[in-house]
């Protein structure tokens, strides 16, 4: 027995897809790389108001055209173009968040620059109101301000998200982290907001695993702050706990039990895996053995990457509990 289930380990890869397996995303990506928008055009029109769908494919399309003239070279073919505008912020703010990164952590960003990065978004935001992306880009750069953005002009962001998409998962993401430590707040701040869209959250939505992301974003920050030292006493216990299981068993309950049969979709992906590694570290086996046979190969490196390494724990865990 173990030596068979050895070899269907061997034969077993996992997929890192950075488009979660969309594939008229990766051609409309591999257009951006050649320089050509048109293709980025056609997949956003006909995407159309699908607002999971298009808040997925608008943010990894803004990774790639960040470090191409491709929305550049758009917007000035077609200046009256609403995608064009919002897909011109989405990468705008990437840009902004590049150049932070490789400045270094602490390095504080140029106001200017994030003030014009923010009336991009305002202007993305007009030219086509309904889209709840521009305000989920708003809410991004709102963490790159020295001290945060005023109390007001964040609630003022939030509630335009929430006009538009109520259960924008990528918006209530940034929140959280714009709540957590790492950023603007505190782990206790994190919890509350996450706890508080799970339990408003109808039944079937994917907002309650913010609990396990925000679970995640705790354990990044702890580690972090601990690398060189020694552990945290009693950190071992982060994500098999009481509550940790409790929050994760509650996540299955409301959001899978919940879920309209059929395919995962590939904004689906990401989150599953948050969901599935909690499981699998809780100890909830028949959780986890679920959404192993509902997740296939399908792979994220987060939040498998903040543990170990992503390819070797996927494979692990999915042949300790599938058959």
């Amino acid at each position: 027995m173990a030596v068979r289930r050895s070899r269907r380990a061997a034969r077993f890869t996992p997929e890192f897809d950075r488009d979660f397996g969309d594939r008229a995303l990766t051609e409309a990506r591999h257009d951006i790389v050649i320089g050509r928008w048109q293709g980025v055009r056609d997949l956003l029109r006909a995407t159309g108001p699908a607002w999971p769908a298009r808040t997925q494919r608008l943010r990894l399309l803004a990774h790639a055209a960040a470090a191409s003239g491709a929305v550049e070279a758009w917007w000035a073919a077609e200046p009256d173009d609403p995608d064009a505008a919002v897909l011109r912020a989405a990468t705008e703010v990437v840009r902004v968040f590049d150049a932070a990164i490789a400045a270094g952590r602490g390095a504080v960003v140029d106001r200017g620059r994030l003030d014009t990065t923010v009336m991009t978004c305002l202007v993305a935001a007009d030219a086509r109101p309904a889209d709840p992306m521009p305000w989920v880009s708003l809410l991004t750069v709102a963490r790159l301000y020295q001290g945060g953005v005023g109390r007001a002009e964040l609630r003022a962001w939030w509630d335009e998200l929430r006009r538009r998409d109520p259960d924008n998962l990528e918006g209530h993401v940034q929140v959280l982290r714009y709540r957590s430590a790492r950023w603007h707040g505190t782990h206790g701040a994190m919890y509350d907001f996450a706890r508080d869209a799970a339990g408003a959250a109808p039944p079937g939505s994917p907002l309650p695993v913010l609990v396990q992301i925000a679970r995640v974003e705790e354990y990044r920050h702890v580690a972090d702050a601990s690398r060189g030292r020694a552990p945290v006493r009693g950190f071992d216990q982060h994500w098999k706990h009481e509550l940790a299981a409790t929050e994760a068993l509650r996540t299955c309950t409301r959001w899978l039990d919940a879920r309209p049969s059929g395919p995962v979709r590939p904004e689906e992906v990401e989150p599953l895996n948050y969901l599935a590694h909690a499981t699998c570290h809780a100890g909830l086996t028949d959780r986890a053995r679920a959404l192993f046979a509902l997740l296939g190969p399908r792979a994220a490196y987060v939040p498998w990457s903040y543990t170990g390494e992503p390819a070797e724990q996927f494979t692990r865990w999915r042949h300790l509990l599938l058959p």
